[in-house]
């Protein structure tokens, strides 16, 4: 088994909470602090985890919801099998759950 590192992003679940419900809701806040993003950009930005993120972004994010990065970013391990392959490699798999088939003498 490898160990590996994902995350959690909860914008979404924070903007929730402070019964801010639409993601247009951040286009103005985030303005007033100097942060210019599209409501499409916003939007991608609360339903998905983005995979880069500019720090004034986070520093943003973190003064309008009142909390801070490890409350919008909750890692968490991601356990993946390790299996070998032809020429001694290995390769890491995620772990996923099979049906098994009873097969008895004479049936097919």
């Amino acid at each position: 088994m490898i160990k590996k590192m994902g995350y959690q992003w909860r914008l979404r679940h924070l903007m929730a909470e402070r019964d801010m419900f639409h993601t247009s809701d951040l286009v103005p806040l985030l303005a007033e602090l100097g942060i210019r993003l599209s409501r499409e950009q916003v939007y991608r930005l609360v339903t998905q985890p983005p995979q880069r993120l500019n720090m004034d972004v986070l520093v943003a994010l973190c003064d309008i919801l009142d909390c801070t990065p490890n409350d919008l970013i909750r890692p968490e391990a991601v356990h993946r099998q390790v299996r070998k392959t032809a020429g001694g490699h290995t390769a890491a798999t995620e772990i996923t759950p099979r049906r098994s088939v009873i097969r008895r003498p004479g049936q097919q």
